[in-house]
This record gives structure tokens, sequence and C-alpha cells, in this order.
């Protein structure tokens, strides 16, 4: 009943002004879990209220269009292939394809994804028209071991939308985890399946996170990706729009799920 309520009054205050976030349903899976608590690009038309825009631009870094106009950039290495500073950058440690040292001091909220000072990302960004959360992870120190919080998969509500972006993930979520990140409409899922997780596993993430679009990064030519393919197409169509750009709306999802292949490239 709390989730409703909250839910209720998010839509009553997007009423209010066009930029301001349509509430999704991100977080529902997560209230039964004791103990857990939460504290236009040029070249494209303008977006509706209700859509987001991604484009891929390569290896796990994605432009997010937002509804209000903001830009965000994941696994961030300092370019996107266009002059606009995006709003936001996410970023992940375990290479430094994922991240950069220097990001332009004109961007707003720069959010990296490890720990920082000995303390675990925590981040919690609401620009009303999208949020913006982390659910940390570990990654592989290369012995054999973990480093514990060492990467984030970043959480996006924007449009009604529940978007997930994986990172370097290492690993399978915890039953905590999971819950914290929620049923995710959109994952943008890394398929290298060695580098990051194996793809059985990553199959299993994207099953359990009941996704209805799967956008895969981290892929290296058709081998490893036509391999993730075929073992998802018992259950997922799969999409090979031209160009490197998809718009999303929350009423538009698929009724059976599927996985669209966009080709890398800058933002022109």
């Amino acid at each position: 009943m709390r989730f409703l309520a909250i839910a209720a009054a998010f839509a009553m205050l997007a009423t209010s002004a066009q930029a301001e976030r349509i509430p999704s349903h991100c977080i529902a899976l997560s209230q039964n879990v004791s103990g857990v608590q939460y504290a236009a690009l040029g070249s494209y038309p303008e977006l509706s209220s209700e859509e987001v825009r991604f484009h891929f631009v390569g290896h796990s870094t994605f432009v997010i269009e937002t509804p209000g106009d903001h830009m965000i950039a994941t696994d961030y290495t300092g370019h996107v292939g266009t002059d606009r500073i995006p709003d936001v950058v996410t970023m992940n440690h375990a290479h430094d394809t994922h991240w950069t040292a220097f990001p332009d001091p004109a961007i707003k909220h720069v959010l990296k994804g490890w720990v920082t000072d000995g303390k675990p990302a925590d981040h919690y960004v609401d620009l009303e028209d999208v949020v913006i959360r982390n659910v940390t992870t570990d990654i592989r120190d290369g012995l054999g071991g973990r480093i514990e919080n060492d990467n984030s998969i970043f959480v996006f509500e924007a449009g009604g939308l529940c978007i997930g972006h994986l990172g370097h993930l290492h690993h399978e979520p915890s039953d905590e985890q999971y819950a914290m990140i929620g049923r995710l409409d959109l994952v943008m899922a890394p398929v290298d399946g060695g580098r990051t997780v194996d793809v059985g596993t990553m199959i299993r993430i994207l099953k359990r996170a009941k996704a209805s679009i799967v956008l895969p990064m981290h892929w290296w030519g058709d081998g490893s990706l036509n391999y993730f393919t075929s073992q998802m197409s018992d259950e997922f169509d799969v999409e090979r729009p031209e160009g490197n750009s998809l718009t999303v709306t929350l009423r538009d999802l698929p009724r059976r799920p599927k996985i669209v292949i966009l080709q890398p490239n800058g933002i022109k």
C-alpha cells in the first residue's frame, strides 16, 4: 500500500510539469525484503514525456536521452561522439575501457561505481524526469578472489520505465541485490561470456529481471553475440535494426521479450 501511495503521489505531481518523472514499478520487488532500505540531441526529434532514447556508442557506453532532455552516458570513457557535454556520466572500475580519470569538469554529475575513500558507491540522483541509483557488486581480483563493491549496476527510472546497465558484472547478484534492483524493463547487458559473467549466468540474470528488451554490449564480432542470441532464442525474439539508436516507451514494450542488437557508432 505504501508503494502504491507513493506512486499515486508521483503521478499527481507529473501532471504539473512535462519534464517531471512518470513513476515506474522499479522497486516494487524490493518491498518484501527484510532489512532493505532506500534512501534532445541535435539531429533527433524531441521526445515525448513517455519516450526514452538509447544510442549505442560502443563497448559498454550508451547515451540515454530522457524526456526532459537530460543526456546520460554510461561507462563513460571521456567521449561519446558529440560536442554536447552529458549531464550525467556513470563509470565502472574493472577496466579503463569503462571509466576516465579526467571527466570534463562541466559534467554536473559524475557517478563512480566503485569504492571511494573506503566507502561503497551509493548514488541517488533525482533530476525530476529521471532518477539514477546504483547497486554495487564485486569484481574478480585476478588471483581467484573478489574485490568487494567495485562495480555498480546503475538503474535509471525515466518515462515510467525501469532501465538497468549491468556494467562490468563478474557474478550473479544475490537475492538482496536482485531485490534492490527490481524488475527491469530494459537491460544493457554484457554478453562476451568470459571477461564478465558466462553466458548461462547472464541468461539467468536477464530472465529473473523479467527484461522485455535486452541491448547487448561488451561484444566483439558476431561469434560471442550469435552464441548469446542462440541461447536466448527459446524465449526472446532477436531484432537487428539499422543504426545505433532505439526509442522506447512503456506502452510499447513487447509482449514477447526481445534482444535488440544496435550497431556501435558515435552520436552524429
